[in-house]
């Protein structure tokens, strides 16, 4: 009985997690993350596994590459943006001479160029030149040649040219230069639930511009959680009108601008609970959307369009049949002017790039559907299946269990892998695949295996190790766990109290005792009960500590730094109560790093310990070691900092710590995302130009910028730190091939 009552157990919980996920993400209250994790990842394998492998014949990429950025003298146009007279240049060129379909720019104009001297030439004709006719009569004459802007929209009107502009996130309400009309009206959705992304600014192109281009498009993304691309939002909401991305407004500008019409499912063939948009319709093209008006983009393989330097077709090195009839966009793959994007098939693809497949994919109807009756149906499938594998798999022997599980196992993602590329609709696969298995695991692990034996092997093994709240958690796949070391990425902390000695001389032994026992005591909590570290050992007031092992942890960095920053606020509490009994009050630093170590049974034969070796524990007692040098309560290795999300995180420096010939990155954590003082978060981004300066070895205005930063906080030891060290450089220059890093010479 026990049995079916923990598989329907099993059943309901990942039925709830279907139903809320149909909830908006705003109003969610029980989710299984791990589920999410996977499903991404499922996407990602079918994706990368059905993709068109070929070069598309219709989109080219005008790339703003290294070649074309390189000096004038090298055959380049110079750091961007270039003067928007060239760009009119390379219009006439498109269509004059290589008869382009249509351009679109994945860039946004919004500030004038000025690059010419108009405005220095204008002033002096107001000012101490007034009087002087000549240079009036010159400026009037030379005034159109130079008036770049202008240019640039005489060279855009009558042809199919499509801009992009920008919607700010996080309730940023800047306006800055024209909007195109928006593609749908207010009130255009009646009582269809659509829940597009709402911006409330944003940044377009000058209005000379944006006037005389064919249209324009948002440039705005919409990753998912784990900061990947997927889908990119076809319908967002601004002022109660709904604006079109960039690909949409280039495939419009080809097709000769016809309507955008929202469609809904047949309201005979759909619940009405399921009614939502569907699809919008454009011209003769469909393009699928979800609840919120995004759509999947249909990546094709890494560099499936053809790539050209911008400057070869300036330069008329370009072969005419290279861009005849193509759609041309412009857009730059270089790292230094930040339009990389994390996708499914590259974590740094060219954001240009992305704009491309999502046009083929329009133009290619391959886009792939996610309704929002998909939830019904992976409800209807769960339910199905869970009951049956739930009261079945109790009365099956092993052996017919795991065939009989196998084969279902197969059918789903035969069955989901045929829909996907035959069907053009993406259907979920993780909640069935992770329910099945689970309740396969369930009943085969149950019994005297799991409650008795297992236990007991697990406790003999780890007992006197790990904290004893994860050996319950350990001893339902004992199989997994073992003594034996083996490398494996963990994240270690280190602890230690500053000026302990000090402390430790002014309290009697009895004092010493209670007030090291309370220390440890609270600490410990902390890293095992609210956050499931391992405790490692203590060395004297310092506690060491790591996540990961002996159980997995696929979040132990995140759990690391979260420990880290629970510590300090419960060093404050514990430091109110030491002062209300005359005891010292204390400060603790504290220094986290991941990475690969060595982890297992460790020490002699006369005594051996469950413990970790290896460089990036050196690294972790380090950074502990110079959180006083820059007065930080916590400081974490670039190994940590890889691996979080959600945290307001700033660099601090670059440092080669005792023992290290390599520099290592060292940052230092804030506080969760949306829980830092919006004071603190200015306060870091004016630090962060700080560094620039200073690792650019711009000593004046990194001087400057830290004197003002130290005048705003006073009690930060970091900003003295480096006006000293600027001090030393000015005396003893660094030299050219300085990499920015600081020696440490002691622990």
């Amino acid at each position: 009985m026990a049995r079916f009552i923990i598989g329907l157990a099993v059943v309901l919980a990942f039925l709830g997690h279907v139903v809320q996920s149909a909830w908006p993400e705003e109003g969610r209250f029980y989710q299984l993350p791990l589920i999410t994790k996977l499903e991404n990842i499922f996407y990602d394998a079918r994706l990368v596994l059905t993709m068109p492998d070929t070069v598309h014949p219709g989109v080219v990429i005008l790339d703003i590459d290294e070649k074309s950025l390189a000096e004038k003298e090298k055959g380049g146009e110079g750091h961007w943006p270039w003067p928007r007279d060239r760009l009119g240049l390379l219009l006439d060129k498109l269509f004059d001479k290589y008869d382009v379909a249509v351009v679109g720019f994945d860039v946004v104009f919004a500030e004038r160029d000025e690059s010419s001297g108009i405005r220095v030439l204008e002033q002096l004709s107001k000012g101490e030149l007034r009087d002087d006719a000549r240079f009036q009569s010159a400026l009037r004459e030379l005034k159109p040649k130079l008036e770049y802007d202008h240019i640039f929209a005489s060279k855009m009107k009558g042809r199919p040219v499509v801009l992009g502009f920008s919607f700010p996130l996080y309730g940023d309400k800047t306006r800055k230069g024209l909007l195109p009309a928006p593609v749908l009206t207010m009130g255009v959705f009646g009582s269809w639930p659509v829940d597009a992304d709402r911006y409330y600014g944003y940044t377009a192109n000058l209005e000379e511009l944006q006037k005389s281009a064919a249209g324009a498009g948002h440039i705005n993304a919409s990753p998912d959680v784990d900061g990947v691309l997927r889908r990119v939002p076809i319908l967002v909401e601004f002022d109660g009108a709904y604006y079109e991305p960039f690909s949409l407004a280039v495939v419009r500008a080809l097709l000769g601008s016809p309507p955008v019409k929202p469609i809904t499912p047949d309201e005979k063939l759909v619940p009405k609970s399921y009614l939502s948009l569907d699809w919008l319709q454009v011209g003769p093209l469909r393009i699928p959307v979800d609840d919120r008006a995004r759509a999947l983009v249909p990546y094709r393989e890494v560099r499936s369009f053809r790539y050209y330097s911008i400057v070869d077709v300036l330069n008329d090195v370009l072969d005419v049949s290279k861009l005849k009839g193509k759609i041309v966009l412009v857009g730059t793959s270089v790292p230094g002017l930040l339009d990389l994007r994390s996708t499914p098939i590259d974590p740094v693809l060219p954001g240009v790039e992305v704009h491309a497949n999502l046009i083929a994919g329009m133009l290619d109807g391959s886009i792939k559907q996610r309704p929002p009756y998909v939830v019904g149906a992976e409800f209807m499938l769960l339910l199905l299946s869970g009951l049956a594998m739930a009261l079945l798999l109790p009365l099956l022997r092993p052996l017919i269990s795991t065939v009989t599980t196998l084969a279902v196992l197969l059918a789903v993602v035969a069955t989901n892998v045929a829909v996907y590329h035959y069907g053009n609709m993406v259907l979920p696969l993780a909640s069935g695949l992770v329910m099945i298995l689970l309740l396969f695991t369930l009943n085969m692990a149950y019994g005297f295996f799991v409650e008795a034996r297992g236990m007991r092997q697990i406790t003999g093994l780890f007992g006197q190790y790990v904290p004893p709240e994860l050996v319950d958690e350990m001893a339902r796949n004992p199989e997994r766990f073992n003594m034996a070391p083996r490398e494996q990425e963990l994240t270690v902390l280190f602890s230690d109290v500053r000026g302990f000695t000090t402390i430790s001389e002014s309290l009697s032994p009895q004092d010493l005792s209670a007030y090291i026992n309370e220390y440890l005591t609270t600490m410990s909590l902390v890293i095992r009960e609210r956050h499931r570290g391992t405790l490692d050992k203590y060395i004297g007031d310092a506690i060491m500590a790591f996540w990961g092992a002996p159980v997995a942890d696929f979040q132990h960095a995140r759990h690391a730094v979260l420990a880290a920053l629970d510590m300090q606020s419960e060093a404050k509490a514990l430091n109110e109560k030491f002062r209300s009994r005359g005891w010292p009050t204390f400060k603790i630093g504290i220094g986290v790093n991941s990475g690969v170590v060595r982890v297992g049974d460790m020490g002699s034969r006369i005594r051996k310990a469950y413990t970790v070796m290896g460089d990036a524990v050196n690294i972790a007692s380090r950074l502990e070691g110079i959180t006083k040098q820059y007065g930080a309560d916590i400081i974490i290795g670039d190994g940590t900092r890889r691996l979080l999300s959600g945290f307001v995180v700033r660099e601090v420096d670059r440092v080669r710590v005792k023992g290290k010939d390599e520099p290592v990155t060292i940052f230092e954590p804030l506080g969760l995302e949306g829980q830092v003082d919006p004071a603190r978060q200015d306060e870091m981004t004016l630090w962060n130009q700080a560094l620039r300066l200073y690792r650019g070895q711009d000593w004046d205005r990194a001087e400057l910028q830290l004197i003002n930063l130290r005048k705003r906080a006073p009690e930060r030891d970091l900003y003295g730190l480096f006006i000293e060290r600027i001090a030393q450089f000015r005396a003893h220059p660094p030299g050219t091939d300085w990499d920015g890093a600081w020696t440490f010479e002691t622990k």
